[in-house]
């Protein structure tokens, strides 16, 4: 038979969806699935519901999935991240030759991707860093897609790439090449973080409402939202759970309130710690998924407070503004911990480009990203916009209003805290570190520099 064009591992949901894309966008697909574990049957399957495809080419053996493609062998593995995509590598290294490409399509860990392009660079064997997003429907109709590795690989994969990712406004692939080996994986994996952060303040508006309002009151109220600048796929479908009913009932008075986790969100705070940048309201949203996973322990201690719920509703405005203030910081932090990574493993990362593949197809585009392709083309930071400074200054009183609400109904806001705390550090000329610096010399002799001396200088005193 004719070689195919692009080869994938795993048929799993995402698995599915991309090699469907891939064959409706006209290009021809082998396809090949691990046959342990029950999963023999997989392969099968999948070709008998989908036989109308006649450029969709199923093996259940390795050897054979491989010789069926052309070469360079263009090979997206679409399984868990971790020592499954290691295993997997290791058993098609034998198959291969020098110049094929195999594209890590999961959520791996970008220093193992740094890792393993290093490896396979030895071997003569291309390795891509891609991350995707846009959930099952995003790889079915249009993913945002963000492949990290060598240019010349890139330049093999992206007709196929850019065919299936979503388009943006002016028609253009939700699709570029970030930059170098563990790239790719880095920024989807920041994405998820600015997701993480993105959920939790909805959950938090979510939580001040529902105080004193119905599931369809908080629906109109965001509906009313989603016309304006907060527009986004995140408000859009929260709007569509709360007004989602199962048998006369909403759906989400009877999900239980224990947030899981893929990690994700833990590895983007973990890379803040290591590159030491402030993403603190990815941090919060973490912490808040945690906190809420012990449900019977907060169910016991709860019954020793006795809550009072203000019958003074929170001021829409203000929340609207408040919410508006928070995601700009979110951004903000999200980026900066992009461009820190970019200067720290010299990949010369494009954030402009990198805010305009956000722009559609992934799980956190909105209006606010579209307009960061403009805020971020020649800025590091959204700071350094005049218009963003200014309307960031002018809902600071919003944001305060909302926290005080908050706080006297007892209502714990992580993630609107962490970015109100985070504006105020960041535009304070003289913070409190002096004391820190002052105590970390008084008990370790760690000196510090002074504000009436040489900066480069470094001073100790004898404190006793």
């Amino acid at each position: 038979m004719k070689k195919t064009d692009f080869g994938l591992i795993g048929l799993g949901v995402m698995g599915k969806s991309i090699s469907l894309n891939i064959a409706d966008n006209g290009f021809s697909i082998s396809v090949y699935n691990r046959t342990e574990d029950g999963e023999a049957h997989v392969v099968k399957t999948f070709i008998e519901k989908n036989n109308t495809y006649h450029n969709i080419q199923g093996f259940t053996s390795l050897s054979e999935f491989v010789a069926s493609i052309e070469r360079p062998r263009k090979i997206m593995l679409m399984v868990k991240a971790g020592d499954a995509v290691g295993s997997v590598i290791e058993k098609l290294l034998p198959h291969l030759d020098k110049n094929d490409i195999i594209i890590d399509g999961g959520n791996s860990l970008y220093s193992d991707t740094i890792r393993r392009s290093k490896c396979l660079a030895y071997k003569n064997i291309y390795f891509v860093g891609c991350g995707i997003s846009g959930g099952e429907e995003g790889a079915r109709k249009g993913p945002s897609i963000m492949p990290g590795g060598s240019a010349k690989a890139y330049a093999h994969i992206a007709p196929i790439l850019e065919k299936i990712a979503a388009k943006d406004k002016n028609n253009q692939a939700c699709c570029t090449h970030i930059g170098p080996n563990g790239s790719g994986h880095f920024v989807k994996m920041i994405h998820n973080g600015i997701e993480y952060a993105e959920m939790q303040l909805l959950a938090e508006i979510y939580a001040l409402l529902i105080v004193n309002h119905s599931n369809e009151d908080i629906a109109q109220i965001l509906s009313d939202w989603h016309t304006r600048h907060e527009a986004s796929y995140l408000l859009e479908i929260t709007i569509a759970i709360l007004r989602k009913k199962e048998d006369d009932t909403y759906i989400i008075d009877h999900i239980l309130d224990k947030a899981l986790s893929k990690g994700t969100g833990s590895w983007s705070s973990k890379a803040a710690l290591e590159l030491g940048i402030p993403a603190t309201m990815i941090s919060s949203a973490v912490f808040a998924r945690y906190i809420s996973t012990f449900k019977d322990q907060r169910v016991r201690f709860s019954k020793s407070i006795k809550k009072k719920n203000s019958l003074k509703r929170v001021n829409y405005k203000s929340l609207e503004y408040a919410y508006g203030f928070a995601r700009i910081i979110n951004h903000q932090q999200g980026f900066e911990l992009i461009q820190h990574a970019s200067k720290h493993y010299n990949w010369a990362l494009n954030l402009s480009e990198i805010a305009r593949i956000w722009t559609n197809g992934c799980i956190i585009r909105s209006k606010l990203m579209e307009d960061s392709i403009v805020i971020l083309k020649g800025n590091s930071s959204y700071f350094d916009n005049k218009t963003v400074f200014e309307r960031l200054h002018n809902s600071e009183s919003d944001v305060t209003k909302i926290l005080r609400h908050g706080m006297s109904n007892r209502v714990a806001l992580d993630t609107f805290s962490s970015a109100y705390n985070y504006w105020v550090g960041a535009t304070t000329g003289n913070s409190s570190a002096n004391m820190i610096q002052a105590l970390r010399d008084y008990f370790g002799a760690h000196r510090y520099q002074r504000n009436d001396k040489d900066s480069s200088e470094f001073f100790h005193t004898n404190w006793q």
